[in-house]
């Protein structure tokens, strides 16, 4: 029965119906709560076209649109109690045109990373400015993690803590075939190919390794994007070609987790690792960097190992001694995602942020 709220929730994100991955359950799982709680749900996406997985929402996306767009070219003939927004940067003009429209309760969800080495001056001063004149826009800022929350308060103004909450991204575990075998020198990447991913220093840590050791590992890469031919020309240029593998994007990595030994993940921008959450539910540890919310999951030695951004020699040595059996993790990796990061804990955190639930 319906409550008479309606919610607009506006997605800075595509569809993809060969990447079905955890924001896509999440979103799916939200909207099915949102309506047992009597809500009417319009979803906006950008840049893409509605596929099956979709079917039961009621979607407005297009090649040619963002989804702030769709949203803007809707609201003439809509009336909007509340707005989500996911994936949108914070603090702009838009937040502005967003409640002059029947004021609605909005509230921000951040999940963009920020540079290594912080925003230049100009960027932190642009960012304060703007904190300033949009956030008062703003009810409430949702951070995926206690680094992104700090981020929040450390780019837009300290005075938006009071507004800010922390709700972790979470997966559905149940869905991940559990790893049950060593599976010895094969590792997996999971990752948009752009270079804020640093698989080109996987690359070159690879290429640190004798011939006679390169034939022990087996790494396959899952994704596309703009750094794809830069990262084929590497391999063929360090004659890598039996140890990388470019699998392209697949919607079939739950099924495809418990075929190796470890996650790669040397990335150097993160917020909370969707990768990481769903290769842990597999039971497949990962080897990453300290970036983001990424220690707030993983623990040296017991789910995973860390090495220092853009390290390549200690990526190396990581990689040469999982080889060599001098690093190893016994113990089953699967339980903290299912106690700690479950998809319907996720759900349940975010619908309790809608006022009149």
């Amino acid at each position: 029965m319906s409550n008479g709220k309606h919610i607009a929730v506006i997605c800075n994100y595509e569809l993809k119906p060969n990447r079905i991955g955890g924001m896509d359950r999440f979103f799916v799982a939200y909207d099915r709560a949102c309506k047992a709680k009597g809500f009417q749900v319009d979803w906006f996406f950008s840049n893409s076209t509605p596929h099956r997985f979709y079917i039961n929402l009621t979607v407005y996306a297009s090649e040619e649109l963002s989804a702030e767009d769709q949203y803007l070219s809707r609201i003439a003939s809509e009336k909007y109690d509340i707005v989500v927004t996911h994936f949108l940067a914070l603090c702009t003009s838009f937040y502005k045109r967003l409640k002059e429209k029947n004021q609605p309760y909005i509230i921000a969800v951040d999940h963009n990373p920020r540079p290594l080495k912080g925003f230049p001056l100009k960027k932190r001063i642009k960012n304060r400015l703007k904190g300033i004149i949009y956030s008062r826009y703003i009810n409430q800022f949702v951070g995926v993690s206690k680094y992104t929350k700090d981020c929040i308060s450390n780019d837009y103004g300290q005075f938006l803590k009071k507004k800010t909450t922390i709700i972790y991204n979470g997966i559905d575990a149940s869905i991940y075939l559990k790893r049950t075998e060593e599976n010895p020198g094969k590792f997996i990447v999971a990752s948009h190919l752009r270079e804020s991913k640093g698989i080109q220093d996987l690359i070159e840590a690879v290429n640190l390794f004798s011939e006679e050791k390169k034939q022990l590992l087996k790494i396959d890469i899952f994704g596309v994007g703009p750094l794809e031919t830069r990262l084929k020309e590497m391999v063929r240029e360090y004659k890598l070609e039996p140890q990388f593998s470019f699998r392209g994007s697949t919607s079939n990595l739950p099924d495809l987790l418990q075929n190796y030994s470890f996650l790669l993940q040397p990335t150097y921008m993160e917020c909370f690792s969707l990768s990481i959450l769903e290769s842990l539910a597999a039971n497949l540890p990962v080897i990453t960097t300290p970036v983001g919310g990424n220690p707030e999951i993983i623990a040296e030695g017991k789910n995973g190992f860390i090495f220092k951004t853009g390290d390549i020699k200690a990526l190396s040595s990581i990689l040469e001694k999982v080889l060599q059996e001098k690093l190893t993790i016994s113990e089953d990796v699967s339980t903290l995602i299912k106690n700690q990061f479950p998809l319907e804990k996720m759900v349940k955190e975010h619908i309790n942020l809608l006022p009149c639930t």
